[in-house]
């Protein structure tokens, strides 16, 4: 799909949503293979949940900012979990 320069780019709206939710899938299933479906992925997974989801998000002392940095690494942790989820109910 082409992207609009300028003004154009503004009024621009997808009509077909086919190829959104298509790759979507797409990338559910791919989270699924590189994170899910061997040893070495199951294990990165344990890593990334272990260092960035069971950790405090805010610690006494730290400047505060520490806790949007935290919460941030979460989410990305919970929308890989969620897309490993999507790509079994698939299955």
């Amino acid at each position: 799909m082409a992207t609009l320069d300028g003004w154009e780019g503004l009024e621009f709206q997808a009509t077909d949503i086919r190829n959104v939710e298509q790759a979507r899938e797409d990338l559910a299933k791919l989270c699924h293979r590189v994170l899910a479906s061997n040893e070495d992925g199951k294990k990165l997974m344990e890593w990334l949940i272990n260092n960035y989801v069971n950790q405090p998000i805010a610690i006494p002392g730290n400047d505060s900012s520490y806790a949007y940095y935290a919460e941030g690494s979460r989410s990305v942790i919970r929308d890989l979990q969620s897309r490993i989820q999507m790509a079994k109910e698939m299955k």
